[in-house]
Order: structure tokens, then C-alpha cells, then sequence
């Protein structure tokens, strides 16, 4: 699943407007509507906001924030794109044993 399509899904099942949403991230409604199509991206800090408004773990967000990110550089290197997640992860795992 989407980063924008969690949000979107979360923020109607606590039944809350878009218009809350982009009041909490000081941007103004139609700017958050083009954020849950996909046109637009939040940053991390406002990942932080929106799971907090969505009382779900901002870990979880963030992860998929960031999936999107990655997806999005990636996309269009089909022949490759495989390989270096491999070697991205490799070199993720290599950090986490630095510190």
C-alpha cells in the first residue's frame, strides 16, 4: 500500500475532514488534497504530524513514506532496480553494525 492511500484510508475511518489535516500541517486544504492524490509529497516532518493526528505509529508512516520515495527513483531503472535495493539494504546493514 501507498503512503497516500494509508492516510487517505486512516483519515476516513476516524471520520476526520481534509480540511483538519491540512490546518495541523499549516498548508491549506487543496494542497493536502493533492498530497492524498499522489501530486504532491509531504516531508518527514509532516509524516510526524500526520500520524500523530491519526493516533498510528509513525514509525509504520514513515516507512512507507520513504517506500514511495524509493519507488519513485527507482522506477523507471527496471534492469538495475532490483540490484541496487540489494545493495542498498546490504549497505543499511553494514551501518546498523557501525553504530
Amino acid at each position: 500500500m501507498k503512503f497516500t492511500e494509508r492516510i487517505k484510508k486512516l483519515r476516513k475511518e476516524c471520520q476526520m475532514p481534509q480540511r483538519q489535516f491540512a490546518a495541523a500541517l499549516e498548508i491549506d486544504t487543496a494542497t493536502y488534497c493533492k498530497i492524498e492524490k499522489g501530486e504532491r509529497r509531504v516531508k518527514a516532518e509532516q509524516v510526524v504530524v500526520i500520524a500523530d493526528l491519526l493516533q498510528t505509529d509513525k514509525n509504520d508512516l514513515l516507512a512507507l513514506w520513504l517506500a514511495d520515495q524509493v519507488t519513485d527513483v527507482v522506477e523507471d531503472e527496471h534492469k538495475v532496480a532490483d540490484k541496487a535495493l540489494e545493495i542498498a539494504k546490504e549497505n543499511i546493514n553494514k551501518l546498523k553494525i557501525i553504530s
